[in-house]
């Protein structure tokens, strides 16, 4: 078989006198570039979008599988909300990039399995759960399906620090934001001087940051140091069949301003794990969508802030 060869000249209206070739037969050329250029471009459109999103609508926290399935039915539902995503690893996803013990194939037992026709991800039938070949096919592809809306934005590699907590038109107590810092400087807090926090204010936080962990159940935790709660549940022992629906039907606005969806609820409530199956956490994103949205559409907002 005769090699495959593209050799094309290229010339655009944003760079008409440019030598550009594309060619795989070592004569390759790209358009010229400048350092500077490249900066600029990044901390141009990374730092007004920080800007613009000083204010959101809605604020979830972790982009774990809850957190990006809350994302998608949000963004879908609702395409003229500003949702910001912020997630504390470089990587979005949480532990959806693979199943159990590090094996590839991903569960997600019935009915969670229409979510993944809506997505398009391909899966196995086993009658009652079905399987997708490999977690990062349903991971990846949800990721790029959320991005993909002109809404969404995803800050990773950022923490949240903290809660913000006002007292709202009614003298109640209300989460209205999170306090951000990039993660490198939150785990090092303890090595440098005081390194202070940047703030997004929203109406609704959605909290998804899973079990206890390095970073996980933050607000659950948080609400207790903050006197908001008197204390945690913690997470029971492994029930799949207990641990599922328990999450599903208990995803819900935990204090005025924070909804809790995903595997943080099991901490908050003291419910059971389920282990390596997906499906409630696809559901209690999805559920936890509907609860924003009703939450939304029933309150008065003004500059990020319920007024009534």
């Amino acid at each position: 078989m005769a090699p495959v060869t593209l050799d094309t000249r290229v010339t655009t209206d944003a760079s008409p006198n440019h030598d550009i070739l594309e060619n795989y037969e070592g004569k390759y050329r790209f358009a010229p570039i400048e350092e500077a250029q490249v900066s600029r471009a990044m901390t141009k459109r990374y730092f007004n979008t920080m800007y613009e999103r000083a204010v959101s609508d809605v604020v979830i926290v972790g982009a774990g599988s809850a957190g990006l399935t809350c994302a998608w039915q949000l963004a879908t539902m609702h395409p003229e909300l500003k949702i910001t995503i912020i997630e504390a690893s470089v990587s979005p996803g949480g532990g959806a990039w693979l199943g159990g013990q590090l094996m590839s194939p991903m569960i997600i037992r019935k009915p969670a399995d229409g979510f993944l026709r809506q997505l398009g991800v391909e899966y196995e039938d086993e009658g009652t759960f079905v399987v997708v070949k490999h977690a990062a096919l349903f991971t990846s592809t949800l990721i790029s399906q959320v991005l993909a809306n002109p809404n969404v934005v995803l800050f990773n590699a950022t923490a949240v620090e903290d809660l913000i907590i006002h007292e709202d038109f009614r003298g109640e107590q209300r989460v209205a934001g999170v306090v951000t810092n990039w993660t490198l400087v939150a785990l090092n807090h303890d090595t440098q001087s005081c390194m202070d926090p940047n703030t997004i204010t929203a109406p609704i936080i959605i909290s998804a940051t899973g079990h206890d962990g390095p970073m996980g159940a933050f607000s659950a935790k948080r609400l207790v140091s903050a006197g908001l709660k008197k204390e945690l549940g913690n997470m029971r022992g492994l029930d799949m069949s207990r641990a599922e629906p328990a999450i599903v039907n208990n995803t819900r606005e935990v204090v005025p301003g924070l909804i809790f969806a995903g595997m943080e609820l099991s901490e908050h409530d003291g419910s059971n794990r389920m282990g390596p199956t997906f499906g409630a956490m696809i559901a209690s994103g999805i559920k936890a969508a509907h609860v924003a949205s009703k939450s939304f559409t029933s309150s008065k907002i003004v500059r990020g802030k319920v007024v009534g």
